[in-house]
């Protein structure tokens, strides 16, 4: 279904062009293979520790999947380790973690990024890029569609742990943020390269370390 109306909208859009070339895209998958795969080997202690810490808690599955939208308009399934208590009844634009329906453990998680550590297997497997825009639910591409339908150009690039929009427009907790962070995504595609994924990388890293949210 999902793949019907990525075909039919695309055609309807005039096609903007990627900045990365066939080679630059080979480069950044076996960046994101080989760093993914030692990222989950290097962490794998800590992802025990955050195991072990949730385990205890006693209040639910450690990992949290959902199925999101990715290349070429598929779904996947994303993994996250758990930050919610209780469980989700209807979409969120944005789960709220706070001390209602959420630990001190698993809103500490959510707040420094590691909740998304699981997502290493997404990124090693090819469903996910560590940069690129970040996968939405059908539920809210269709919303966005019906107001932008350019949001098909989303599905010319894996969905990613991190981006520009990301990084300045944050979570998006209601719809006007969704189509800034949908036109800010359209300008990474147009303007991507190994250069600029690199900076957004190392901004993110940044921005976890020093403890910043966004």
């Amino acid at each position: 279904m999902v793949n019907h109306i990525y075909t039919n909208k695309v055609k309807c859009i005039k096609s903007s062009n990627d900045a990365m070339n066939a080679i630059q895209r080979l480069i950044k998958r076996a960046f994101d293979f080989i760093v993914a795969f030692l990222g989950l080997i290097i962490l794998s202690p800590l992802f025990l520790i955050i195991y072990v810490m949730l385990k205890r808690q006693k209040n639910g599955p450690v990992i949290f999947s959902q199925v999101r939208i990715g290349y070429k308009g598929r779904p996947f399934t994303i993994y996250k380790f758990r930050t919610l208590t209780r469980v989700e009844v209807k979409p969120q634009l944005m789960a709220k973690c706070d001390d209602t329906n959420s630990t001190k453990t698993e809103r500490f998680l959510r707040e420094h990024h590691l909740d998304e550590l699981p997502q290493l297997w997404n990124v090693l497997i090819g469903d996910m890029s560590f940069v690129g825009p970040r996968p939405e639910r059908k539920f809210y591409i269709d919303q966005i569609m019906e107001r932008d339908a350019s949001y098909v150009l989303i599905y010319e690039m894996k969905p990613g742990l991190t981006s520009e929009a990301t990084l300045y427009n944050g979570y998006t907790d209601n719809m006007e943020k969704m189509l800034r962070r949908l036109h800010m995504d359209i300008h990474y595609f147009e303007n991507r390269s190994l250069a600029l994924d690199f900076s957004i990388i190392i901004r993110t890293a940044a921005k976890i370390l020093c403890g910043k949210k966004f």
